[in-house]
Order: structure tokens, then C-alpha cells, then sequence
């Protein structure tokens, strides 16, 4: 029987309409937590209602994994629908508990499930599932298609430069200690992504200084490897997001660079202002 592939993902993904509805992409929210209420990602909340509602809050909203029982029926939904299996793409494994609860809601529903941890958010996880489904038309099955983006999950870069260090220490992303000095000290903490957890790359005293960090970083990869595309991914920065990718242009002629926001789930933990890039280089 030939298959019948579900891609499935969550919401910090920040998939647009245009993209799930072409590809017919199932997308699970994750919850924002605020004091009055829980909300679901893009269902119940868009991202310019999340930063209007954070402005107002005295209290730090927090983020939990979607919901379990939708999770369940929707995977019995696509077993109804005839799928086969469904190949999963969620928030790095180390960060969320997202990967392990899609992967049992679709255990509970009967469906196969190939879960994928992309040990990262955001950008690279469009990336992936834009990979996969080439994979997919091109004729491939399951099983190699999951090999292929497993595998790609190793060159993926995506790094951020908080604009303050309070959220993260409100969120508990850093140790208070570091947050109040980094504060006092204006100092830039230049965070990355290895392994599917955030780790400090680099201090700098300004996010000009941070900028040419990571232009250089680029430069240095692009001297070894592929790169096609480039995101300049933010927190409610566009401003500064489009001023950078006018920078990067300029300085990288042959690559594209797009603007791409993180989630609402993600600006809770990084904060407003958190601007960063992000590739995946072709071996």
C-alpha cells in the first residue's frame, strides 16, 4: 500500500497560512499562559495581541505544551482520513516536552508516527518540513525521508541576541546572577543553539558588535559550505530585522535573506527585541 504522509508540526514553527495551506500542514499550538487565561498560539491569540497583552502584564506569562487531548483527536483524525503515517516536526526535545507528548498522542491514537526533534525552533523547522515534502513528491519513503532530515538537523545555525536580559532570567532561560551583571555591564550575550540546547556563543558590549559577530560567522561559513538561504529571525524587531538584512544583502549579494519572526511562545522566554539569524548549510 503506498503511503500517505501527514506533516505534522507545532506552532513555534511561525508556519504562514499560505505555506500550511499548500502543503496541508497540521499544525498543533502550543499555550501561552498569562494570568488571566491560557491561550492557544494563532488560535486564540496572534502575535500582535500576545506583545500588546505583554506590555500590560505585571506578571510573566509562561508556555506549556498543546494540548493532549487535541493532540490525540488529531491524529485519529488523520488515521479516519487514510493517512499512513505522519512525520513529526516539534521544538528541540530539550527545551519542550512538545517532541515526546505529539509522538504519545500518536501512539494513543494508532497512527505511526516518525517524530523528528530539530533541536531547534522557529525557522529551521519550516526549513525542514520544506525539505521534506520535496523528498516526499520526489517519490521517497518515509523512512529515507526521516533519515535525510535527521541528518540535517546537524547543520542547522540559529542564534539570538536578546535586546535585555530580564526576560530571560524571569523565564529562568539564565541564572539571575548573569542577567542582573549582563544589565549593569550593557553587555550583549550572543546565544546559539548546539545540540538542541541554548548555549552562550559570545559577550559583546553592543548589538553592533554582535552584528558583525555573526556577519563574520556567516562570512566564515559561507567560505565552506552552501548557503542558499539566510533568516533574520526577531522578537517584534522588525525595524531592526530589515535594517540587517539590508546590511547583510549588501555584504552577501549571492545569498537570500528573509525576515522571520519567532512565535509568541518564543518572545515570552527570549523577550521583546531578540534578533538573531539563522541557515542551514549544504554539505
Amino acid at each position: 500500500m503506498k503511503e500517505k504522509i501527514a506533516w505534522v508540526t507545532d506552532t513555534s514553527a511561525m508556519l504562514d497560512e499560505e505555506f500550511i495551506d499548500q502543503h496541508n500542514i497540521f499544525v498543533l499550538p502550543i499555550v501561552v499562559i498569562f494570568e488571566d487565561r491560557a491561550y492557544r498560539e494563532t488560535v486564540d491569540l496572534s502575535l500582535e495581541e500576545f506583545y500588546e497583552k505583554l506590555k500590560n502584564t505585571k506578571k510573566i506569562p509562561t508556555t506549556s505544551q498543546p494540548v493532549i487531548g487535541e493532540s490525540i483527536d488529531l491524529y485519529k483524525n488523520l488515521k479516519a482520513e487514510g493517512y499512513t503515517c505522519a512525520i513529526t516536526i516539534h521544538t528541540s526535545s530539550k527545551l519542550s516536552n512538545t517532541y515526546d507528548s505529539s509522538y504519545t498522542a500518536a501512539q494513543q491514537a494508532g497512527l505511526k508516527v516518525y517524530p523528528i526533534d530539530s533541536k531547534a525552533i522557529s525557522y529551521p523547522m519550516k526549513k525542514l518540513i520544506e525539505r521534506g515534502i520535496e523528498l516526499e513528491q520526489a517519490g521517497y519513503d518515509a523512512d529515507t525521508i526521516v533519515n535525510t532530515l535527521q541528518k540535517t538537523t546537524e547543520n542547522i545555525f540559529l542564534t539570538g541576541v536578546p535586546a535585555s536580559l530580564n526576560q530571560l532570567q524571569k523565564s529562568g532561560r539564565v541564572p539571575s546572577v548573569a542577567a542582573v551583571i549582563g544589565n549593569i555591564l550593557q553587555l550583549k550575550l550572543i546565544l546559539s543553539f548546539e545540540d538542541g540546547l541554548v548555549l552562550l556563543k559570545k559577550k559583546v558590549r553592543t548589538f553592533t558588535k554582535a552584528k558583525n559577530y555573526l556577519n563574520s560567522l556567516l562570512e566564515e561559513q559561507l567560505s565552506k559550505y552552501p548557503i542558499k538561504e539566510v533568516a533574520i529571525v526577531h522578537c517584534n524587531n522588525e525595524k531592526e530585522a530589515i535594517n540587517w538584512q539590508l546590511q547583510l544583502q549588501n555584504q552577501f549579494p549571492t545569498v537570500h535573506f528573509i525576515i522571520y519572526p519567532f512565535s509568541s511562545a518564543i518572545g515570552v522566554h527570549a523577550g521583546e527585541g531578540t534578533t538573531g539569524l539563522s541557515w542551514i548549510f549544504e554539505e
